[in-house]
């Protein structure tokens, strides 16, 4: 026997478990799938496809796309798409520059009560989000922020997770010689963080930019909180006003969900390489 060969013997069960559990999480995408074109009724019916005397036993006419015409149509659900896209490009935008300006200050300065900031850098992270309601509210009420866009995207401006994790990857991933160097040649702060730092940390941005991007869109609670206006809502809280009163169109929900996830998806296989990268780069000093 080979050694290659030997090798595959070795990592079969592996690979079979790998295969095996991708199939489990597939699942749940597939019924949501299916069940997005399909009316009520087959819903309770069958699990996936509805069966028939279709091709490959599908009663393939009883599927239907009148759901996707509803919500974009009857119910409006682009707008509300569109600011979810606008919120959370936004907010995954400002809070990845702030953050790892902060980071970068914290981790490449020294200046007096350094220490204490990092010290409170670190309590912010035990604090529950939840906790920050009330307090926030009445911030934002005092402020005459509330039914924005600005006081719904101002407190996760520089969130506390953001600033100690790029703080982390400038430690591991910027030499300080590179910008002791730079200094000495000349070069102002800003160019150096935009010319050397930011290139050298690129898939943390990348990978903070996903954390971001889907904290602002699955954002249920907040937007409830401070908007007030219907037609701002975000996508996230679209849905949740599709059921009805007295009786739940499931595909209808299922067609909104299906909508919801699609950009999102796209966002991570675009970026799943610097996701991935990024979140191991502060795992090894380099």
């Amino acid at each position: 026997m080979t050694p290659s060969q030997r090798r595959f013997l070795q990592l079969a069960p592996v690979y079979a478990g790998l295969i095996l559990f991708g199939i489990l999480t597939c699942v749940p995408f597939a019924w949501l799938l299916c069940a997005a074109f399909k009316n009520n009724a087959d819903i309770f019916a069958s699990n996936f496809l509805p069966l028939g005397d279709g091709f490959l036993g599908v009663a393939w006419d009883r599927l239907t796309v009148r759901h996707f015409g509803r919500l974009f149509g009857d119910l409006g659900l682009g707008r509300a798409m569109i600011n979810s896209i606008f919120l959370a490009s936004t907010a995954a935008l400002l809070a990845t520059f702030c953050c790892a300006l902060a980071g970068y200050a914290l981790a490449k300065f020294r200046f007096a009560g350094q220490g204490f900031v990092q010290s409170l850098v670190l309590a912010a992270l035990v604090i529950p989000g939840p906790l920050l309601l009330a307090p926030g509210y009445k911030l934002l009420f005092d402020l005459g922020l509330l039914d924005t866009y600005a006081g719904l995207l101002l407190p996760g401006l520089a969130p506390a997770f953001g600033v100690f994790l790029f703080r982390q990857a400038m430690i591991n991933a910027v030499p300080a010689t590179l910008i002791e160097s730079a200094r000495i040649d000349g070069a102002g702060e800003i160019r150096i963080f935009f010319t050397i730092v930011v290139p050298l940390v690129r898939p943390m941005i990348g990978a903070y930019l996903i954390i971001v991007f889907l904290g602002a869109w699955n954002n249920f609670i907040g937007p409830q909180i401070v908007l007030q206006d219907s037609t701002s809502f975000p996508l996230s809280v679209a849905i949740n006003q599709l059921r009805g009163l007295y009786g739940t169109d499931y595909g209808l929900i299922m067609a909104g969900t299906l909508v919801s996830i699609a950009p999102v998806l796209a966002l991570f296989l675009l970026l799943q390489k610097e996701f991935i990268s990024g979140l191991t780069s502060g795992a090894v000093k380099g």
